[in-house]
């Protein structure tokens, strides 16, 4: 909780003032059982009206008074603590946004779903306590031990005696349970996990028929939350039970000893009924602050989590001091680039060289795992080379601040990634100021606008998310759409032509080249029917360029490419 401190200074004007309602608050609790023992020994007991009118007047504004401080402050507190869930969950969430495929691989998506979630609603609900239960507990305790001191110091001594007990109730509850929170949080993590998958892949489990294995998965992870939640669950549920035994009892000892005191004249009965409210303040004050001992460990735990997040440093960061590019034609040049994944015992590109020009298509094909996407991943700077550099018009692509490096590329995933809203907003995620012109023409090189079109709403037509009520095909227009419409200098296509037909793969590649003849485009296919026309087409295998140059001098020379369009083609198209 400590480590997330800079984020409570700018309430620590509202947290000073909360705990100044919290004071009057307490004061005001405090005084009423005094007040009452006034009327029931000064008041009730002698027959005079004019003091119980007085007194109890003056309890009602006490209370009242009392009323409006714990309004005020519960309000405040509310409100700031919302806020500063608010605000974490933001850092938390652009932190996140920020990480490379390194850091993401490293914690798991379903982990920092639960870290930007739950773990932020525990920590805000120990943030509101804190400002409230945390200062009106030990008020309210400290407060109530005087007055029963000034009430009775004898009979004080019984209710004194019995706070180490309570405290050794605690001090054992705690000690059991704050092992199992960071185990609680670990399983609703899996739990998300399990489900995320589920949901992702429910056409494929349901093709497979593998749903019974799926609800067996999901009851598993579901049992272990639920078994470590039941533990957690047995250990606090004592404490409630074991503190109102502490408090019945010590109310009979208090009243077996008050008796007395009252037959024998040294104590008087609205003195005992004080007492008893009291005495039953101090155990509230405890109950509340035990309450608080048991959310604790959960709410460090999670902001272990959350400080986790934050203070992870990205993998690929901008430069201290970037270059910038005034203008730029847009060469792409790989030397001699070598590249390794994480925790993999062989490099999956070695000696990449190539250069990629304006106005020119660049295609790269190769067998599946050769390292075809990865090449376009090293671009944007997903990933940095382990050897050799990649160049922009010259310069190191780690030397330009990543948003200058990102603005001139034009990038289409392998898996088209559409976001739930419409048809018009998905393609303008390539250019937010995008002109409505702008969208329709981007969507026209795309061969987007037939089936848009077509729809009623055209292009304000609602797109789910993930694109699930388009088909692969659209989904891929789209995202070259979106790609399109932003101008870039050099456009990164990464298998975006599998889901189309032949036909439409056509003209849209015909369409493309009329837009991108000042931009480089590096294709990435499998289909060698896309890249015939290609100005270069790159052949890797197992990570290193087996063949370079034109579709026909590839058949001359390369053994490898002659393989790859025999098998689409036949060996006659070799021959």
């Amino acid at each position: 909780m400590w480590k997330l401190r800079s984020y409570f200074k700018p309430y620590l004007p509202t947290i000073v003032t909360v705990m100044a309602l919290v004071f009057l608050e307490v004061m005001a609790t405090l005084k009423l059982p005094d007040l009452m023992s006034e009327i029931v020994d000064q008041g009730i007991a002698r027959g005079n009206i004019p003091l119980i009118w007085k007194t109890g007047g003056i309890m009602l504004a006490v209370a009242f008074a009392g009323v409006l401080c714990a309004v005020a402050g519960n309000y405040l507190a509310s409100r700031s603590s919302t806020r500063f869930g608010r605000e974490l969950r933001f850092d938390v969430f652009r932190s996140v946004g920020e990480f490379a495929p390194r850091e993401f691989s490293t914690f798991g998506t379903a982990s920092l779903i639960t870290r930007t979630t739950n773990d932020v609603q525990q920590v805000q609900q120990i943030f509101h306590m804190s400002m409230r239960m945390a200062m009106r507990a030990p008020l309210m305790a400290i407060g109530g031990v005087l007055m029963v001191v000034r009430k009775d110091s004898r009979l004080a001594l019984i209710l004194l005696g019995l706070i180490p007990v309570i405290g050794l109730v605690i001090s054992y509850v705690i000690v059991k349970g704050v092992p199992l929170f960071k185990s609680l949080q670990q399983k609703i993590d899996r739990l998300n996990l399990v489900l995320r998958e589920q949901l992702m892949g429910v056409r494929v489990i349901r093709a497979f028929d593998r749903g019974k294995h799926e609800q067996e998965r999901f009851d598993a992870a579901n049992r272990d939350l639920t078994e470590i939640a039941l533990k957690v669950n047995r250990i606090m549920v004592t404490l409630m039970p074991l503190l109102g035994l502490l408090i019945n009892v010590t109310n009979i000892v208090i009243i077996w000893f008050a008796a007395k005191r009252i037959d024998l004249g040294v104590m008087q009965v609205g003195d005992l009924m004080a007492f008893l409210q009291y005495t039953m303040q101090i155990f509230m004050s405890v109950m509340m602050l035990s309450f608080i001992f048991v959310m604790l460990p959960r709410a460090s735990a999670s902001a272990e989590r959350i400080v986790e997040v934050l203070e992870t440093e990205t993998s690929i960061k901008d430069p201290e001091k970037p270059v910038k590019l005034e203008g730029g034609q847009g060469v792409l040049r790989f030397e001699n680039v070598t590249f390794k994944y994480p925790g993999a015992a062989e490099p999956v590109l070695s000696n990449i060289t190539f250069t990629a020009k304006p106005g020119e298509t660049t295609a790269i094909i190769g067998g599946t795992g050769s390292g075809k996407s990865t090449i376009l991943d090293l671009i944007p700077r997903f990933h940095d080379p382990k050897e050799g550099r990649i160049t922009l018009d010259g310069v190191d692509i780690r030397q330009l601040a990543l948003r200058d490096l990102r603005s001139r590329l034009g990038y289409v995933s392998q898996q088209a990634v559409l976001f739930s809203g419409t048809i018009a907003s998905n393609i303008r995620g390539g250019k937010k100021d995008a002109t409505d012109e702008e969208v329709r023409e981007a969507a026209r090189i795309a061969q987007a606008s037939e089936f848009i079109d077509e729809r009623e709403d055209g292009y304000t037509s609602y797109v789910a998310q993930g694109g699930t009520n388009l088909s692969g095909g659209q989904k891929q227009r789209l995202s070259i759409a979106r790609a399109v419409v932003r101008q870039p200098q050099v456009y990164l296509l990464d298998d975006t032509f599998s889901a189309l037909d032949y036909r439409t793969d056509a003209r849209l590649r015909l369409e493309l080249s009329k837009t991108a003849q000042d931009a480089a485009v590096i294709v990435v296919a499998q289909r060698v029917s896309t890249i015939l026309h290609a100005d270069q087409i790159i052949v890797l295998d197992q990570g290193r360029i087996v063949g370079k140059g034109t579709h026909s001098a590839l058949l001359r020379d390369c053994a490898v490419y002659r393989e790859i369009v025999a098998s689409q083609f036949g060996e006659e198209a070799v021959s």
